[in-house]
């Protein structure tokens, strides 16, 4: 039976990732930081067989030896903030130090699959195309453009390191998922991101919406993609865009809207000269400000004819995430 080592098994996608292994028949060893990540677990899948690793992105200690007996590596794990750190290496370093560390640790226990969670971000700032034009995964963002935030350069980098790593171990077969802003239900009371911007949406918190737009997809796709590619000879040595559709935030409220006109979602959209004067003053803004006029689209047709599926639409996927801020 193959056996999958799953890294920052505890987090909103790696959840999803996780129940569709188990359900597909993997053996699963789940790396998380603590007991209480490894009890959460054990929660959500109480009749399922785990074993567990404890590890650190930014420690050495115990990655080549909690890998010895698996198949296949899939590197999930990666720093997601909210806002913009004062600091871009507070995510650029651990994001590329543990992907290599990953990635080196992999190579010393034998394992010659690697399936990595990147994201859309890593694609859509190529600073040499027209910045309206929309991506594909032939496009990279650029690390070094002025209006690349940190999180962004530290996917790109991140993968970028990963692709550099088999190019010189030709005997690992990469595959890289590259997700939107991911949306769809929690598993949990503990979900990402995404999921906070959702409750913002709903909640009045975002009174005038950013005039940017936002590639999404939801977190069941992103799952999917990751378990189908580990045995897919079409999907070795490729990077796949988790891309259902892209829409402005405005058009995000309004979705949510239609489901509960109750929710206090923005009515309009911020004028631009307004965000860059907030960006002056307000850290969240500074982080916008600079995809104003830019179109942030990347296609998902390779995904969808490669793993021959069709995205969830983001309506749906947006629901299913308020249903479950709803819960909470």
């Amino acid at each position: 039976m193959t056996k999958v080592f799953l890294t920052g098994a505890s987090g909103f996608i790696a959840k999803h990732i996780l129940r569709e292994l188990l359900e597909k028949g993997y053996d699963v060893r789940a790396s998380v930081r603590s007991e209480k990540r490894k009890a959460e677990l054990e929660g959500l899948f109480p009749d399922a067989t785990l074993e567990f690793a404890f590890l650190d992105l930014n420690e050495d200690a115990g990655w080549v030896d909690a890998m010895q007996g698996c198949d296949v590596l899939m590197h999930t794990a990666s720093p997601f903030p909210m806002s913009e750190p004062k600091d871009p290496q507070e995510l650029i370093k651990p994001a590329v130090q543990g992907t290599l560390r990953a990635m080196n640790a992999a190579k010393a226990a034998g394992i010659k699959r690697v399936i990595l969670t990147s994201s859309c971000a890593a694609i859509y700032k190529q600073s040499d195309k027209p910045k309206m034009a929309p991506s594909d995964e032939t496009y990279w963002t650029s690390p070094d453009d002025p209006s690349v935030g940190a999180y962004e350069a530290s996917k790109t980098l991140a993968e970028k390191a990963a692709w550099d790593f088999v190019a010189e171990n030709p005997e690992i077969a990469l595959t890289t998922i590259n997700p939107g802003a991911v949306f769809g239900p929690a598993m949990d009371d503990r979900f990402g991101t995404s999921l906070e911007l959702v409750e913002q949406l709903m909640t009045g918190k975002i009174p005038m919406a950013p005039p940017i737009n936002m590639v999404a997809v939801d977190v069941r796709d992103v799952a999917h993609m990751h378990v189908a590619a580990i045995d897919m000879e079409a999907t070795k040595g490729e990077r796949f865009a988790a891309a259902s559709g892209t829409h402005r935030f405005l058009e995000l409220g309004q979705m949510l809207k239609t489901w509960d006109d109750t929710l206090k979602t923005p009515k309009s959209e911020a004028p631009a000269w307004l965000l860059r004067i907030m960006s002056l003053f307000s850290a969240d803004a500074k982080a916008i400000a600079p995809n104003i006029g830019r179109n942030l689209a990347v296609s998902g047709a390779k995904a969808e004819k490669t793993f021959g599926f069709s995205f969830i639409p983001v309506k749906d996927a947006i629901i299913a995430s308020a249903e479950s801020v709803q819960r909470q």
